[in-house]
């Protein structure tokens, strides 16, 4: 079902803050105090849809979208575009050529701080308030629920990325409160998986929603977190705790079609555990910078430049890698994966990045026979990103159990998965298969392997190679398989290369 909360900006994120210091102080017309906006329930939830609004930001001064990091710095994408001067700053992130002035980096670490500014506040505000008819105290509990998980995932969004960053738990309301002390990244995943302890107890769980409030957080979406954050810092038997608990909720389970997790109608459904919302927006807002729009600009950007494939920027192209990493007859690669046809391709040179011609099928909405989706507006789609689904958790919950030494739920966990991409088909089966032998370091390797198919194109693959601590390795065997074309862009990946600079910018404004 398409969501129907809408998330909105608020003018309380703009306001002024200062004081009467007597009576001949007068306050500047047309300004806002926080104790004049604070006073309603209604207000209160204005201020966390607001807190939302952040995580649609995909374009600034350039476009950001997280996926440019999880695919395409990977081994699952090439980045894509006319040519390799498109979206530069993309392209020295792929091949390990970043410095500290890179613009995407600086849009995408203030985008975050954005939202944990929003939260930062309501937070400090909301918790004060009396309940009314609109805020009831339950209602109240949640709110402050989905502030506490917004802000864990927006400092999780930067940790991962860049490691040790200015850790701010409340509003700065002056100019002496802008220079930060730098937080190690371990004490940041303390802070974020403290937030979402906090956030499980407020929210409510999925099925407590109205069809008109899904897509808010609920106490599944912060269980998940809980599993994926124990899981980055390494300590798992906490991890299996969590994804223990989200599993017996009974909230969520796989749908019978995978591909159905990528369709309009297959958005916040049964497998979803946390979306981040879009919706039709015909507004013609191009080049206007953050907020202003309530639709992806996701599906044009990964959409084929073909005019008879949906004539999009043609970012995001799996690699040949990724594509022979399905299994024979896996029916997900194709669900995943568009291989358009000669007759298809407009203008190969446009269309064909350093060798691959595939295309980003799960966010460029097509129709099961490979045509695009017609769109409202020809830059903006309606199709939300499914940040955390079912089948997320069970691979998660998979790994957490295989490094306990749980093999039996691993390996359950993992079938799970396995027998909804197999269907009624004599394909994949179940571990242990083809090479694989039935011992720990062998699940291991086939939960990985799993996650990577699975979850192709949905922006986990770098981060994942990053916690398992193998990404020098895989990322200079995968330069070594590509071809002369591609790897005489790519640097070798060294040591330290698994996070990107702090943007110089923000280094200037709040030097280390």
């Amino acid at each position: 079902m398409k969501h129907t909360f809408i998330y909105t900006s608020i003018l309380a994120l703009a306001l002024s803050f200062t004081a009467c210091e007597d009576w001949t102080t007068e306050q500047t017309p047309g300004t806002t105090k926080l104790e004049d906006f604070f006073t309603s329930g209604e207000a209160a939830i204005f201020s966390v849809n607001g807190a939302y609004v952040p995580l649609q930001w995909e374009y600034n001064k350039t476009f950001y979208s997280e996926w440019f990091i999880g695919d395409v710095v990977s081994d699952d994408a090439l980045k894509g575009g006319q040519t390799i001067d498109d979206m530069a700053s993309v392209y020295d992130m792929e091949n390990f050529k970043t410095i500290n002035n890179n613009d995407f980096l600086l849009d995408f670490y203030r985008g975050q701080y954005q939202g944990i500014s929003r939260c930062n506040l309501a937070l400090q505000e909301i918790p004060k308030m009396s309940p009314d008819t609109i805020m009831t105290a339950e209602i109240q509990s949640r709110l402050i629920g989905e502030l506490k998980f917004l802000r864990a995932l927006y400092y999780f969004r930067l940790v991962r990325v860049f490691g040790d960053i200015p850790l701010v738990d409340k509003p700065i309301l002056s100019s002496a409160e802008w220079k930060q002390s730098y937080t190690p990244a371990a004490q940041v995943y303390n802070f974020i998986i403290n937030d979402l302890q906090d956030a499980n107890k407020y929210l409510w769980k999925k099925s407590k929603y109205t069809a008109a409030d899904l897509g808010r957080a609920t106490k599944g979406a912060a269980q998940a977190m809980l599993l994926k954050a124990n899981l980055y810092t390494h300590n798992y038997p906490e991890a299996k705790k969590w994804g223990d608990s989200i599993i017996a909720s009974n909230e969520y389970h796989l749908i019978d079609n995978y591909a159905n997790n990528f369709t309009l109608e297959g958005e916040n459904g049964a497998e979803s555990v946390f979306e981040i919302q879009y919706t039709v927006d015909p507004t013609s807002d191009y080049n206007e910078g953050n907020g202003f729009t309530r639709g992806t600009f996701t599906t044009i950007l990964v959409r084929s430049r073909s005019s008879n494939l949906g004539g999009g920027w043609g970012f995001n192209k799996p690699t040949q890698n990724l594509y022979d990493e399905f299994e024979t007859g896996d029916p997900r690669r194709d669900a995943a994966i568009l291989n358009p046809h000669d007759t298809l391709i407009t203008n190969p040179n446009e269309e064909i990045y350093l060798g691959s011609r595939y295309l980003n099928r799960k966010y460029g909405m097509y129709d099961a026979g490979g045509q695009p989706i017609t769109l409202t507006h020809e830059s903006r789609g309606p199709l939300n990103n499914k940040v955390i689904r079912y089948a997320d958790v069970l691979l998660m919950y998979a790994e957490a159990c295989t490094e306990t030494n749980d093999l039996a739920a691993a390996k359950n966990a993992l079938e799970q998965v396995r027998a909804r991409a197999r269907g009624a088909e004599s394909i994949l089966p179940a571990f242990p298969y083809l090479s694989y032998a039935d011992n720990q370091a062998d699940l291991r390797k086939a939960v990985r392997h799993e996650r990577r198919v699975e979850l192709a194109m949905e922006g986990h693959r770098w981060f994942d190679l990053c916690r398992w601590g193998v990404a020098k390795e895989v990322m200079n065997a995968y330069r070594a398989s590509e071809t002369d074309e591609v790897r005489t862009h790519m640097n070798e990946f060294k040591d330290g290369d698994e996070l990107f600079p702090i943007p110089s910018k923000e280094i200037d404004l709040n030097p280390r």
